[in-house]
């Protein structure tokens, strides 16, 4: 089983392209396995060091069971243990998260992003016996919380992390972008916990904590993964120098959509939508269409992302070169 010293590189999070019509409420079979496949291998080829699937951007919470299992198994049929794969299992109840882990366990799965059941806010207890119970059940499947406090309307402090460290040892990494709280989690988690942040954040990540700074995820990365992969790779050659000016990049090409992202309830409100946009604005994948009910976008929002998307090219020609040379 994956464990926290395993995580190294950057982590591409890709949505769940979307055929034509997917948009409708009455839509069936709203896959597009052709461009699964096709996003897949191609963010392996260019760099990713691993795969996280369905989580926001991915639209867990709006595909069907039919969908859901036909994209599993596209994915992990596609990766083939290339590289580690986390796949989403989050839902409202923990009867629907158990039955969905044990299918992508039967899978292949290395791993689960999972975040708490979404009806009612979860308390402290109820947050660690949570995990203690998915432990029990799944001792061989690594899981990376998905720790957005905005979605999950859970703080996941640092009594939490010291609660999951000592009663759920299968948590071995966190999807988590609080730089201000890093310090005092990795203080609770005793080091067994891989706080991964994102592309944007994994700089100053880097600063404060530059030996557990391993690895970081990246929707991004399905606009083209090169700028993500150089600020890792800059990072783990300790070049912080250079680390800085592709931090600095990423923050050009997200200005447009800086406005919405920075206003935790604004963008609780769009997320999939901007994702999405940009995603196929920047051409690198075709996400598709948004499955209901999140597929109402302003268009002065939708113009931002689409802004984002045309910039993001820019720098993978610019780091593409790097490489090269």
């Amino acid at each position: 089983m994956l464990t926290a010293r395993d995580l190294r590189g950057m982590y591409a999070i890709i949505p769940t392209p979307a055929k034509e019509g997917a948009d409708r409420l009455d839509a069936v079979d709203t896959v597009d396995r052709d461009e699964t496949a096709r996003l897949v291998h191609r963010l392996i080829e260019d760099g990713a060091s691993g795969i996280i699937a369905l989580g926001t951007t991915g639209e867990c919470a709006t595909l069907s069971q039919d969908d859901y299992e036909g994209f599993v198994d596209c994915l992990l049929e596609t990766v083939r243990k290339r590289v580690p794969t986390f796949v989403g299992a989050t839902a409202l109840g923990g009867h629907e998260v158990v039955r969905r882990l044990r299918f992508l366990r039967a899978r292949g799965a290395d791993g689960t992003l999972l975040g708490i059941p979404m009806w009612q806010p979860a308390t402290l207890a109820a947050a660690v016996q949570y995990y203690a119970g998915i432990t029990e059940l799944f001792p061989d499947l690594a899981i990376m919380v998905y720790a957005n406090s905005r979605a999950f309307r859970f703080p996941f402090g640092p009594d939490f992390w010291e609660g999951v460290s000592q009663r759920a040892p299968t948590v071995m990494s966190a999807k988590f972008s609080n730089a201000d709280m890093l310090l005092d989690v990795l203080a609770a988690s005793h080091g067994r916990v891989n706080f991964v942040p994102n592309d944007g954040a994994v700089y100053r990540f880097a600063a404060l904590s530059p030996d557990t700074t391993t690895a970081c995820w990246a929707t991004a990365a399905s606009m083209g993964p090169q700028p993500s992969v150089a600020v890792m790779d800059a990072i783990l050659a300790r070049d912080m120098e250079r680390a800085k000016q592709v931090a600095n990049d990423i923050a050009w090409a997200g200005e447009p959509i800086h406005p919405i992202v920075s206003n935790a309830e604004l963008f609780a409100s769009y997320n999939i939508q901007v994702e999405k946009i940009r995603i196929d604005a920047a051409g690198y994948c075709k996400a598709g269409p948004i499955r209901p009910p999140y597929n109402v976008m302003p268009e002065e929002y939708a113009a931002a992302a689409r802004e984002c998307g045309r910039r993001w090219p820019q720098l993978c020609q610019k780091y593409a070169r790097a490489q090269i040379g």
